[in-house]
């Protein structure tokens, strides 16, 4: 057992005790099973950790090789050096990418990459909760779209032994690299199988142009749903070139939209995420940091803040995505999106939780922990996660920190 002694959770202060990986009580605890740890927190705050919705983690050691580019020019060069890559890069570097995470608050991760069952080995070793998935990206190659069906089928056996600590997914790539006939069996596969289905949608304007012009004038969207892809089993990345019958459909169905701010803006695919539109519309959105090789960085936080300040900039409009809505987009709508019992501090929750160190800087104002964390402080005021009620940091210390680096500076200089 653990307990959080005179944390700050909201706006009180209350004792947390933890047991079995879940939240067993929220209130006075006095008296304590022998051998409970016991932590003082009272000069700290606690929130859910972060649930990052879209990401491709393995890419974190491809950072900053392809900068200043469009997104069409910057898969072209990615693509060609992922084709040399192998298992142990995808190791090492999803490694990589969990210190990144930990160290900014992020507990469970939606991925999309290759060589999953060792991308998984490695968030596994770092103590967090990941899905992965088998990607469908076929150039629309039918030998490559038989191939990968099979390949499919293969993995998916493998995973029955995964146990429940990591998801198994379905990725479709996108509408421009998948064939008719994998889209539609891919997606049927999921449901045979209870498989959620993550895919790229409507990241730039000529993804939407090429797709009109090749679909008979409808878009990705339409596209998708002229097929019968969508529902509540589908988390779509990106989603920001929509119309307004995009965002009806993707409403309608229930869609799981994810925002990837960062990338967007660097890759210069555009700034205007319809979050109002798509909420009303009753799509459940999440937030996600896209891959490192991108948007540069894994930092929930920082997205997080950029991604509220540029609702508020283009729409003029300083009420425009507020710090409670922010918040339930960087955790329990990421949660309800993969059908996990986390990103709340609930008693019978997943004890998924980032301790917030209220000495930081950020906090010396009468200001709310969320405002200050968001807008000031940011990661640096993390001081201590836990996945699953396990300690993956503690007082800033990731035990498997000095490993995880000195094996990732080996490949790197290998390649």
């Amino acid at each position: 057992m653990i307990l959080l002694k005179s944390i700050l959770n909201g706006n009180s202060r209350t004792d947390i005790l933890i047991d079995g990986g879940r939240i067993k009580k929220i209130g006075p605890v006095n008296e304590l099973v022998p051998g409970t740890e016991t932590m003082d927190c009272s000069r700290k705050a606690v929130i859910p950790a972060f649930v990052n919705m879209h990401t491709h983690a393995a890419m974190i050691m491809l950072r900053g090789i392809h900068e200043d580019l469009t997104l069409y020019d910057w898969l072209n060069n990615i693509w060609k050096i992922e084709a040399g890559l192998d298992s142990d890069f995808i190791y090492w570097s999803t490694r990589v990418a969990c210190l990144e995470m930990i160290r900014s608050g992020t507990t469970t991760f939606n991925d999309q990459y290759w060589f999953c069952p060792h991308a998984r080995q490695a968030a596994l070793d770092m103590g967090l909760r990941p899905v992965f998935s088998f990607i469908f990206l076929d150039s629309h190659n039918p030998d490559m779209a038989r191939r990968q069906r099979e390949a499919c089928q293969r993995l998916y056996e493998r995973t029955l032994e995964w146990g429940d600590e990591s998801q198994f997914a379905i990725s479709i790539h996108s509408v421009y690299t998948v064939c008719r006939e994998n889209i539609l069996w891919a997606n049927q596969f999921a449901l045979d199988h209870g498989l959620k289905v993550h895919l790229h949608l409507s990241e730039t304007r000529k993804e939407n142009e090429d797709c009109i012009r090749n679909h008979g004038g409808l878009s990705p969207t339409e596209y998708f749903e002229d097929l019968g892809i969508w529902g509540p089993h589908v988390i779509a990345a990106h989603c920001l070139h929509l119309s307004d019958r995009d965002v009806r459909i993707l409403g309608d169905r229930r869609v799981n939209c994810v925002h990837n701010i960062h990338s967007n803006l660097k890759l210069a695919s555009g700034y205007r995420f319809r979050y109002e539109e798509l909420r009303d519309a009753g799509a459940n959105l999440c937030l996600g940091t896209d891959g490192a090789a991108s948007a540069n960085d894994m930092d929930m936080l920082a997205h997080m803040k950029t991604a509220a300040i540029m609702q508020k900039a283009w729409r003029e409009n300083p009420e425009a995505m507020p710090l409670d809505q922010l918040l339930d987009c960087a955790t329990v709508h990421g949660a309800r999106a993969l059908g996990i019992d986390t990103g709340v501090i609930r008693e019978g929750a997943w004890a998924d939780l980032s301790l917030i160190d209220l000495d930081d800087p950020g906090f010396l104002s009468p200001g709310s922990v969320p405002a200050n964390l968001v807008y000031a402080a940011g990661s640096r005021a993390i001081d201590s996660v836990m996945c699953r009620g396990r300690w993956v940091m503690n007082n800033r210390h990731i035990p498997s920190e000095a490993e995880t680096l000195e094996g990732a500076r080996k490949l790197q200089f290998r390649h």
